[in-house]
């Protein structure tokens, strides 16, 4: 099978996952990732996954610095709930919190089904120095920028994240 935008894909007929080969991703500097698109075979609209894919491939690292500030205070809200002791690195910046992420292997592509949102969000889970166990998940909205940032939760939306449908638009919402 193909999936425009990312070529030929495996299918795992029981996940419904279908994978790509290591692609490179310019928001990501460059990182090779495979996509994991979850759901595109039994969609009414594969054509909102394929938008997605292209839209997020399209993007350059302007869209991480465009969201550094919601990556900045998620940063300084960690720090400030564990100690700047038991935070091995000091970020003075929003700029400078890229320095200490580095993207995972693997992007997910998915719709999203709570609260009625029904758009595709392509997510990336991150390492980041400040939060070795919880990491930073990066959601982008129709591929289009980020729309949530924050610890991994698996979440798309923090709408979804914390059953509150007025968050639909915020990036960061502390925990908590």
């Amino acid at each position: 099978m193909e999936i425009p935008g990312l070529g030929p894909v495996t299918a795992d007929a029981d996940s419904g996952e279908h994978v790509s080969p290591p692609l490179p991703v310019p928001v990501l500097g460059g990182a090779r990732c495979r996509f994991v698109v979850l759901g595109y075979g039994d969609d009414h609209a594969e054509a909102d996954f394929e938008t997605a894919v292209r839209t997020f491939l399209e993007l350059d690292e302007s869209a991480l610095r465009a969201a550094s500030a919601p990556v900045f205070q998620y940063y300084l809200d960690v720090r400030a709930a564990l100690g700047d002791d038991a935070v091995p690195v000091t970020v003075t910046d929003p700029d400078d919190v890229w320095s200490h992420v580095r993207p995972g292997d693997e992007v997910t592509v998915q719709r999203e089904d709570a609260h009625g949102d029904r758009q595709v969000y392509v997510s990336v889970e991150c390492e980041c120095a400040w939060e070795p166990e919880h990491g930073l998940q990066l959601v982008f909205r129709r591929g289009e920028s980020v729309t949530k940032a924050g610890s991994f939760d698996g979440h798309l939306t923090n709408a979804a994240a914390f059953d509150r449908p007025d968050l639909a638009d915020t990036v960061y919402h502390r925990s908590g």
